[in-house]
């Protein structure tokens, strides 16, 4: 159904005749919706939402005040023709949030679905974003990256171009990201350094006992053995063709930019275990979990 034979939109709204709207779709006050764009069945904009040429809106999907969706790319080559913004179902998109156009005709910006993208998220050209993904305030995705479902980015987040994010990777706050995330790893915001497995978001999402003692078995050969790089995926593809850890090979193996590092402590580093007064016991010693 065109968008002028919709009664959901506000009269203050701006809607072009030939943008595709199915009929149950709500449009608040002052809103911006361009030509050449699809909302399908139940979507909701929030006033001063923008809808530019060249986006599809997937059902289902929950746009809050001033996001706009489908701006060019911001890149010097882009020609006069650009590709296309592909938003899947049941997102929530919240105040301010940004994602633009692929840089070229044919290509597209994808986001799929049940993503939760917080306030101020920008989505640049050209990226991937899978689904189930929570992405924080503030965080930046910028050209080509790609997100795989299920990952957390948190607040403030900046994610260098052609970087990847792996299933279930929990990056944390301000953290800058110029290389590939491990799946299931967890990044320390302060470093942004990896830190071990995610293991409350892997718990939450149903992994069993065995599954944990799979994935640690693969993060030790991957950042604990002093293995080289080629014996690293050596090894993963041997000992881990099935189960969850099988997706560390087949991301590693793809890799382009290389792996966020562990971090790591001083050598021979240890934490002291005070008694119940308060005393240092001089027999216990344990080296920091990092």
């Amino acid at each position: 159904m065109r968008g002028s034979d919709v009664a959901q939109i506000h009269p203050t709204a701006v809607v072009d005749p030939r943008a595709e709207i199915a009929a149950d779709v709500t449009i608040a006050p002052f809103c911006v919706v361009e030509p050449d764009v699809v909302i399908q069945s139940g979507c909701q904009l929030a006033a001063h939402v923008v809808v530019k040429s060249g986006t599809v809106l997937g059902p289902q999907n929950v746009v809050h005040e001033g996001a706009v969706l489908g701006g060019r790319p911001q890149h010097l080559r882009a020609g006069e023709r650009v590709g296309r913004l592909i938003i899947g179902s049941g997102n929530i998109i919240r105040e301010n949030v940004t994602m633009h156009l692929a840089v070229h005709e044919g290509q597209a910006t994808v986001v799929g679905n049940n993503n939760f993208l917080m306030v101020n998220v920008h989505v640049a050209h050209d990226c991937r974003v899978g689904d189930n993904v929570i992405i924080a305030n503030n965080a930046m995705l910028a050209g080509h990256v790609t997100v795989e479902s299920r990952a957390y980015v948190s607040g403030a987040v900046g994610v260098h171009q052609f970087c990847r994010i792996g299933q279930l990777a929990m990056v944390g706050g301000q953290a800058h990201i110029t290389q590939d995330v491990p799946p299931f790893v967890t990044v320390d915001g302060l470093s942004s350094h990896v830190v071990g497995l995610n293991r409350i978001g892997l718990r939450r999402n149903g992994f069993s006992d065995s599954d944990m003692m799979q994935l640690k078995t693969a993060y030790r050969v991957i950042y604990r053995n002093g293995l080289s790089w080629a014996e690293v995926l050596g090894t993963l593809q041997r000992q881990f063709p099935t189960g969850p850890a099988a997706a560390f090979y087949e991301f590693l193996r793809d890799g382009e930019r290389g792996f966020v590092q562990e971090r790591r402590g001083p050598p021979k580093s240890t934490i002291r275990i005070f008694d119940e007064d308060g005393g240092v016991d001089p027999n216990v010693h344990v080296r920091p979990a990092i």
